[in-house]
């Protein structure tokens, strides 16, 4: 895997960096992120009613999924971290910084999502806890009314995680009373270029829509916008496993996707099957087998 570390990162924390980056892409330089960030963004919806299996409404059915499941990284907030991390001490972890609820509509007021903590608290857990803190990650929404304020708290948070040898994510989400078309491909490789500038490792996205577009064809232009940044998809809400699985591994390897970012797709299905479910996307992500071999690993017992 050939890694370029970021000029931000400071001698004596880059080792650090290069194993912390290895970790969460599994050696592949694509990143397998497990998100369970949404018992915020979503609350309970997410994971209590009607074709979500029991085992969600339990928060430790997250960490449990983490810690038997092939994953690069698991992203939650550290308040998650330190009731559950005590007993899975060797899952590679994310710290998401911000989070918002899904109450506050933007046809009341343009998305905000303020910091909680900073890196520097983050970096003390770490050191305090003995967990595999590998990385952090910030939601900012362009084209909010609070777009600078959020920008600023970003280029922060990058620049000091890496001063720390930590890897960045941020989640790009054009959002707000300003923004028309949340998916449009123009508008999300504007969002890919605003997290190269800020100088992030990876970027996770929406998938861009476009009527009369080739979908395969229309992610191009954000990965190409992100430069050395990486790109990464949403997982978005749940489907079926084969449709899923054909649909990321075009995402990765056709349209140029780094990686995914799944969370509903995983965590609403039984334990059983959630680690089959990040088995068949480590395969298509990590390890590059196709749709059928994923499903067909998704199937077995």
């Amino acid at each position: 895997m050939d890694t370029t570390i970021p000029l931000d990162v400071p001698a004596g924390m880059r080792e650090t960096y290069l194993e912390n980056y290895a970790t969460v892409t599994a050696n592949s330089g694509r990143l397998m992120l497990f998100a369970g960030d949404q018992k915020v963004e979503h609350l309970n919806g997410d994971f209590y009613g009607e074709g979500i299996h029991q085992d969600d409404s339990d928060p430790e059915h997250l960490f449990r999924i983490a810690g038997q499941a092939k994953i690069g990284v698991f992203a939650t907030q550290l308040g998650l971290i330190a009731r559950y991390g005590m007993d899975y001490k060797d899952i590679p972890y994310l710290v998401k910084l911000n989070s918002r609820t899904n109450l506050v509509k933007t046809a009341q007021a343009d998305p905000f999502s303020q910091q909680w903590l900073d890196v520097q608290q983050v970096v003390d857990f770490r050191n305090s806890s003995g967990l595999k803190i590998s990385a952090v990650g910030y939601t900012l929404y362009l084209g909010s009314e609070r777009e600078a304020e959020m920008l600023r708290q970003a280029a922060r948070i990058v620049y000091n995680a890496h001063q720390h040898g930590l890897i960045t994510v941020l989640w790009m989400y054009p959002r707000g009373k300003a923004v028309t078309d949340e998916k449009d491909p123009h508008l999300i490789a504007g969002a890919t270029g605003v997290a190269a500038c800020l100088g992030s490792d990876f970027v996770k996205v929406n998938y861009p829509k476009k009527e009369g577009l080739e979908s395969k064809e229309i992610f191009k232009e954000a990965v190409l916008s992100a430069g050395r940044t990486k790109v990464v998809c949403a997982g978005g809400s749940s489907d079926d496993a084969g449709s899923f699985l054909k649909r990321l591994h075009d995402q990765i390897h056709i349209s140029g996707a780094a990686g995914n970012a799944t969370g509903r797709n995983i965590h609403q299905k039984s334990l059983d099957e959630a680690i089959r479910m990040c088995r068949a996307i480590y395969a298509v992500t990590v390890e590059g087998l196709g749709p059928d071999e994923a499903l067909n690993i998704y199937h077995s017992k």
